[in-house]
């Protein structure tokens, strides 16, 4: 009984998480106390999630892109790469888009990347070429870049395991679930690099084919870049020490397991030396409400989430649905492959890709797991996944909803182009990814 009521109870966290009756963070708080109030769970199961390291690791890497975003660090990474790249509009793509994958590993927020780094310098562009939002003028230029920078962000979101919050909370619940996977970042980046590199040097291109720009050349982009570099003057002290805390940050994050490390002490240990030289202030943490609200309702979710695994209700739905699987008898690729694609598709479900993690990741990984597919490729998969359907609605992500808000896209070009896109990924990392697990020896 206690099972089921609490399924009831995270059905409806669930679904208010989708629909937004109230803020997030307030519909998680009615269902916590709900599960509380009804004795479902225990105050200590209710919040168990609190203290775990990955929900933290999430809440701190909040602060980096703030961190980021106030000292000016990204802004010169992305106009450097446009005053490289920038001569001709698809060179300024794939200058964006390799500007992207450079600070995603860093700045673990998609939404931070898209609001407070890459808009506003496509804004500035498309405006300095006459292509202005919501007006004919926007497919000159701004049309395509923020619709390839939507569509390969997916991309650089895919490529580290640090590269957004929800690629921590896929490894999480998968541990819960009993697959360990050894040094994750590194065994992440090393599963992804084919599939995402290739997703990224093909995306600007199909977008310039079959979403093509009225302005081809761009000569001013990187006189414009230049002049934005001159302005902004030399690296600051706080853009240094920015760089060198993420810097080591990272390589930590890489060389952590050896050394006994943990990623979220690494990510203490960067906020710490960034508060204590003053490049973020503790004020300006208490008063960022995207983390602490993150860090509230994820914990909420999590916690549920792990106690219906404790209850053996996931592992009941997935036993019940692999035996189907298994007795259809097709095998475990084309399991693992209609799982996959199951899993994308009802991400037009979802507002929140870490709520689509929260609410279906787990009973996929079990299903998957019960129909014969190595748990290591499995669970990486899943995470890919979460992901790649980033951009496939308007609302499915914060950096979609980022870009759409600019103004430059029709509801009608985003869902077009996402369907489109969406066959494109699919087969790349289902194909050419398959193929490299095969080699790395996944399965």
């Amino acid at each position: 009984m206690q099972a089921w009521t609490l399924l009831s109870i995270f059905v409806s966290t669930i679904a208010g998480l989708v629909l937004e009756p109230l803020p997030v963070g307030a519909w998680a708080m009615l269902a916590v106390t709900t599960a509380v109030a009804t004795k479902t769970l225990t105050f200590a199961q209710a919040f168990s999630a609190f203290t775990n390291d990955v929900i933290w690791l999430i809440v701190v890497s909040f602060f980096f892109a703030r961190g980021f975003e106030k000292t000016g660090l990204g802004e010169r990474v992305a106009t450097l790469f446009v005053k490289v790249f920038g001569k001709s509009t698809l060179g300024l793509a794939y200058g964006l888009s390799v500007a992207e994958a450079l600070i995603a590993p860093a700045m673990p927020s998609t939404t931070a990347r898209a609001g407070g780094i890459f808009m506003p310098i496509i804004n500035s562009l498309s405006l300095n070429a006459g292509s202005k939002p919501n007006d004919p003028s926007r497919k000159k230029l701004g049309a395509f870049l923020v619709q390839t920078q939507l569509q390969g962000s997916v991309n650089s979101s895919a490529m580290f395991l640090t590269a957004a919050a929800q690629n921590l909370l896929c490894m999480k619940l998968a541990a819960e679930m009993g697959v360990l996977v050894a040094s994750p970042w590194v065994t992440w980046v090393k599963a992804s690099i084919v599939p995402a590199a290739a997703g990224l040097l093909l995306t600007p291109l199909l977008m310039y084919k079959l979403f093509a720009p009225e302005i081809k050349d761009t000569p001013e982009a990187p006189k414009l870049a230049a002049e934005r570099l001159e302005k902004m003057g030399p690296m600051s002290r706080d853009e240094k020490i920015m760089l060198a805390t993420m810097g080591a940050a990272v390589c930590l994050w890489v060389a952590g397991d050896s050394l006994g490390i943990s990623a979220v002490t690494t990510a203490m240990m960067g906020l710490c030396l960034l508060l204590s030289t003053g490049v973020l202030h503790w004020r300006e943490c208490l008063t960022y409400p995207a983390a602490w609200d993150t860090l509230f309702w994820f914990a909420v979710l999590v916690g549920m989430s792990g106690q219906l695994n404790s209850l053996g209700v996931i592992n009941h739905f997935a036993s019940q649905v692999g035996n189907q699987l298994v007795k259809a008898n097709l095998g475990w690729p084309a399991v693992f492959g209609l799982l996959n694609v199951a899993y994308y598709v009802l991400h037009y479900m979802f507002a929140s890709q870490t709520a689509h993690v929260g609410a279906l990741y787990s009973a996929f990984l079990a299903m998957m797991i019960t129909t014969g597919v190595p748990p290591v490729i499995a669970a990486l998969s899943l995470g890919f996944m979460s992901n790649l359907f980033g951009s496939i609605t308007h609302f499915g992500s914060g950096q979609a909803a980022v870009y759409y808000g600019a103004g430059y896209l029709t509801l009608n070009e985003v869902f077009t182009y996402g369907a489109l896109m969406s066959v494109v990924n699919l087969s790349l990392w289902g194909l050419l990814g398959g193929a490299w697990w095969a080699f790395l020896g996944f399965f």
